[in-house]
């Protein structure tokens, strides 16, 4: 069964924030329901307006699709930040043909919020 606690979510902060200082990305880290570790990326340098599916600056981040939906940096930066949201103690032997689900935490990823836009910090650079 996902359990994740706030102690959990303290030992993996340090390395969530390495890769958001990385980026120069800010962030909030939280627990929801006791079984999902929440990041809600709220400003950076990266530029996610071409990517916005939800109203105006908001991305509920899929996981298993970033390499199919982001490139470069997005997706760079993305995949350092699930990795680091699993932690080294991660384990998913989900089995949904028997509907069978074990895994030792889910990971959430938003940019922005519904009710508060992601905002991009870095200035356009002409080309």
């Amino acid at each position: 069964m996902a359990y994740v606690s706030q102690a959990m979510k303290k030992e993996l902060a340090p390395a969530i924030k390495a890769v958001l200082k990385k980026y120069n990305m800010k962030a909030s880290i939280s627990v929801n329901n006791h079984s999902t570790l929440c990041v809600n990326v709220k400003s950076g340098d990266i530029d996610f307006s071409a990517d916005f599916t939800h109203g105006d600056g908001y991305i509920q981040v899929n996981e298993y699709w970033i390499d199919a939906h982001y490139d470069g940096v997005k997706c760079d930066f993305l995949n350092e930040l699930v990795a680091a949201m699993k932690g080294p103690n991660y384990f998913n032997n989900d089995d949904s043909q028997s509907d069978y689900f074990s895994r030792s935490h889910y990971t959430d990823i938003q940019i922005g919020k519904w009710d508060t836009p992601y905002v991009c910090t870095q200035e356009m650079v002409a080309a």
